[in-house]
């Protein structure tokens, strides 16, 4: 093989794989491809079918006429040989035998030419339900391949989708709650401790001491009362 056909034969090695990869990314321009060249093969045979019908038709015209010419020259042939006409008997016998050939070569090209006309419309009906089930196989692989791409399309947004920064958020968030109420509650220990808060405090405690005593000193002025009264009586 030359240099020039073997660039062209890897030129086409090329072209064929981008072409299939084309189709695997759009699998309905091969299905397109295939269903149109479906159509022009229908198209093919459905005109070769026709011209076998009209073969067959042509041939049925032909047997249909010579059957008619052969009634009509055995009609002739009887009468000239009642009425002693040898010479037209003569005539009409050859007549009559090469309508009886054609007629014999008729059937056998009309049985032939009926087989070929069936066997081409079964080729047709064959070629036109697979057209149909292709197209049917397009529109349900179609469907098909359009929600398994809705499905990755979905699995990949939800992966796309990670949970980690709204944690880490809600974490921030319950740690600076958590800080919040420490704070508070430094600042109230923080006050708890204070001096100012220690001296209100004794304070308090001095007040109590000293209700605590005068308490007392009434208690015993009361007793003093009371024992003085004993004595006087």
């Amino acid at each position: 093989m030359s240099f020039f056909g073997r660039l062209g034969n890897l030129w086409k090695g090329f072209l064929s794989l981008w072409i299939s990869d084309i189709e695997k990314e759009h699998p309905e321009i091969a299905y397109e491809n295939a269903i149109n060249s479906m159509i022009q093969k229908y198209a093919k045979l459905k005109s070769a079918t026709a011209a076998i019908i009209r073969r067959r038709e042509d041939l049925d015209e032909r047997y249909k006429k010579a059957t008619a010419d052969l009634a009509q020259t055995e009609a002739e042939l009887n009468t000239a040989v009642e009425t002693s006409q040898d010479d037209l008997a003569v005539v009409l016998i050859q007549k009559k035998n090469q309508l009886t050939a054609e007629i014999s070569e008729l059937k056998t090209d009309m049985q032939s030419a009926h087989s070929d006309a069936e066997s081409a419309k079964s080729s047709l009906i064959s070629v036109q339900s697979e057209i149909k089930k292709l197209k049917a196989e397009r529109d349900t692989m179609l469907a098909k391949m359009q929600s398994a791409q809705a499905r990755m399309k979905i699995h990949e947004q939800l992966d796309g989708l990670s949970v980690d920064d709204e944690v880490r958020a809600l974490d921030n968030v319950r740690n600076h709650i958590k800080n919040t109420i420490a704070e508070a509650n430094l600042t109230k220990e923080l006050s708890d401790s204070s001096l100012d808060a220690r001296l209100a405090s004794l304070r308090n405690q001095v007040g109590d001491v000293q209700a605590r005593q005068e308490l007392e000193a009434l208690k015993a002025r009361k007793a003093a009362q009371q024992g003085q009264s004993q004595k006087t009586m």
